[in-house]
């Protein structure tokens, strides 16, 4: 897929990039460049807010539900402009990349009118509850279960079960679960897609520390939780295919930020390069041009993938993308720890803090393991996209 920009849309280009210089070099100047998920949390919140109020958070929405009905070029450019600005990591992503996406895709009336412009205007914010303990790559494994009851409140879904690897759900009012509600299913058969709010008695979330010094991801325990029973998205028992089209989702617009974020990562550690010498052996030279190729191949398949992300579908480009950039960015996470050499070995500050690089380099060490591991992600391409028979399973 190849996009051109026209005059007017350098011009929207130019705009939305005007803005978000004067937000990270004024009010928001202490957040800029920030890599961590959790760090100035409250500031990071206060951003989400802004955002919103300017209706620059889901542009390609439409005005009704807080976005600009945006066109795919111009959602490009703001993303691209986004990440080139050195705004941090959005907060709220899984609120407008998956959340509100699938919502407005699958969801009724009822929903959209609920969720949409809270989102949007960065009121409430959502966690993704998605792997457990025995369903991680393997998601049609859910174990969490839901029931429906007649509660005070009329028919509610009653959820028990736990999460786990759920990012920033210490900061969520909500969390899109996918669970099991026909009892004697197995697979993807019986699934739904429920909505649930965070802030009631039956949820616990029990922060992860990593090996960074983070905290980006949490245990969240469900012990009869509620939630309306209007607030499953799609029909009962056929959440897999919402559940998928989340996924597909992930792989839209906001993939070209994340490849401009990577891009800024690169150009942090050339710079550092420059810096300490490291620049002057050849090898690492020739692994930075890597990179850099990496990373244009990355942005292409990128594009390509635009195509199909609006339609809530995957094709092949979306299912080896995962695998590429995962497999990318461990490499640069290497390279990063390589230029950085000894001095890249120590904290700087009080506590447990770290510098850029050895931050990337611990950070990226995860990343072909979370959102599905590199060797399910190859059996994803051998069976979805070549078309290959599926690996033997006990439960097949």
């Amino acid at each position: 897929m190849k996009i051109r920009f026209t005059p007017e849309q350098e011009a929207f280009r130019a705009g939305c990039a005007s803005w978000l210089q004067q937000q990270m070099e004024g009010p928001f100047a202490d957040i800029r460049g920030i890599m961590s998920q959790t760090f100035r949390a409250d500031r990071r919140l206060e951003w989400e807010r802004v955002l919103g109020q300017a209706r620059w958070s889901v542009i390609g929405w439409p005005e009704k539900y807080g976005g600009r009905d945006a066109s795919l070029a111009e959602q490009v450019i703001f993303a691209e402009e986004y990440a080139r600005s050195g705004a941090p990591g959005r907060v709220g992503h899984l609120g407008t990349e998956l959340a509100g996406p699938t919502i407005l895709h699958f969801g009724n009336d009822l929903q959209r009118e609920r969720f949409l412009l809270p989102i949007a205007k960065g009121e409430e914010f959502w966690c993704q509850g998605y792997s457990e303990p025995n369903a991680g790559s393997d998601l049609s494994n859910v174990r969490t279960r839901a029931r429906l009851e007649h509660g005070p409140n009329g028919p509610e879904w009653v959820i028990d079960g736990q999460k786990i690897w759920t990012s920033l759900a210490q900061f969520a009012d909500w969390c899109f679960v996918v669970c099991r509600t026909e009892e004697g299913t197995k697979g993807p058969a019986g699934i739904s897609y429920l909505l649930v709010p965070m802030k009631q008695k039956g949820v616990t979330v029990k922060p992860i520390r990593q090996i960074t010094g983070d905290a980006e991801f949490n245990e969240v325990f469900f012990d009869g939780a509620r939630t309306k029973a209007e607030y499953c998205v799609g029909n009962p028992g056929e959440g897999w295919k919402v559940a998928m089209g989340t996924l597909a989702f992930e792989r839209g617009v906001s993939t070209l930020a994340q490849q401009m974020t990577f891009r800024n990562e690169l150009e942090r550690i050339v710079e550092a390069a420059k810096s300490n010498g490291a620049a002057s052996d050849p090898l690492i030279r020739q692994r930075m041009a890597e990179a850099w190729v990496g990373l244009r191949i990355m942005r292409y398949s990128a594009l390509r993938m635009l195509s199909r992300a609006t339609t809530g579908s995957l094709g092949g480009e979306a299912l080896t993308y995962k695998l590429h950039w995962a497999s990318w960015r461990k490499k640069l996470g290497e390279l990063a720890m390589d230029v950085a050499g000894a001095p890249g070995e120590l904290c700087v500050g009080e506590g447990y803090e770290l510098a850029d690089l050895p931050y990337l380099y611990l950070f990226s060490r995860a990343d072909t393991i979370y959102g599905g591991t590199n060797q399910i992600q190859r059996n994803i391409v051998a069976e979805r996209a070549l078309g290959l028979p599926k690996e033997a399973r006990g439960d097949r």
